[in-house]
């Protein structure tokens, strides 16, 4: 994957969930796609140049993970299901990445969104829910086309950046505590009190779906880091920062921050996706 200045980019990237100590079954998926492109020009009286501009990058990843709401078979359905419409998404869609253009990204969102909208269609009309109980979850998505990354995000599971010593979180929990802490209504403390602000404001198959969408430009030796609340409800930013920071590959990272979720309590599933993009 080539970067804007024109040093290549490789993506070290991995995926790990757990169902921790408490609950009996693994409502947390994620999914890692390597998306490459369907054309490959073998030889051209073309410079390089131009085939870089006509075709674009050599490959983009997508990047989910996906949080069932319920503790039932139900939240499982959700989160399986909303993990399985974006990788037919991008299977259908495949090569469309290589022109993404500041022009396209309007379109991209709607795409995006769209999917998503269809799956809470699907989902609220399952057979036996009424609404307010149909299958549900959340939903955090990060697209890599190398140096944009384009994210969509439902309900609590987080994505952040980690660049220079600072994380930023790239999306904003949709629960009932943070809507009131926005409005002014309650401070962060009543929020981390409060029972019902666990509650979410947002969800794919809830009452109320309210898609975020936006996007980043990377740098190399940027982290780009998406979990599910099994991980941030153990470990705050200061030590998920910390993790990020190691010098070790995506995989180790991946493995210590589930370990320490999981020795800090694991009362819930956790999921959790490290990517790293690293200058050759």
């Amino acid at each position: 994957m080539p970067a804007a200045a024109g040093r290549p980019i490789t993506v070290d990237c991995f995926g790990l969930t757990d169902k921790g100590h408490v609950r009996e079954s693994n409502q947390d998926n994620f999914l890692i796609v390597a998306i490459r492109r369907a054309v490959d020009v073998r030889h051209s009286s073309l410079s390089a140049e131009a085939l870089a501009n006509k075709f674009g990058a050599a490959d983009a990843h997508l990047f989910v993970v996906a949080d069932g709401v319920g503790g039932g078979p139900e939240g499982d359905h959700a989160s399986e299901s909303v993990v399985a419409a974006l990788l037919a998404y991008v299977a259908g869609a495949a090569g469309c990445y290589q022109k993404l253009t500041t022009s396209g990204e309007h379109e991209l969102f709607e795409r995006l969104e769209q999917t998503v909208r269809e799956v809470h269609q699907k989902l609220i009309s399952h057979p036996g829910s009424r609404r307010s109980q149909a299958p549900a979850t959340t939903l955090t998505m990060v697209l890599l086309a190398w140096p944009r990354a384009y994210f969509i995000h439902v309900g609590d599971s987080r994505a952040y950046v980690r660049r220079r010593g600072r994380l930023q979180r790239l999306t904003r929990d949709q629960t009932v505590g943070e809507y009131m802490v926005s409005l002014g209504a309650w401070t962060e403390e009543q929020a981390a009190g409060s029972r019902p602000a666990a509650t979410l404001s947002s969800a794919v198959g809830g009452p109320d779906l309210s898609p975020a969408v936006g996007l980043v430009d990377l740098e190399p030796g940027d982290s780009i880091l998406l979990c599910t609340d099994g991980l941030t409800r153990h470990l705050e930013d200061d030590r998920i920062a910390a993790v990020l920071d190691q010098p070790d590959g995506a995989e180790s990272v991946t493995r210590q921050l589930v370990d320490e979720a999981l020795t800090a309590g694991g009362r819930d599933n956790v999921a959790v996706i490290v990517v790293r993009a690293v200058a050759a």
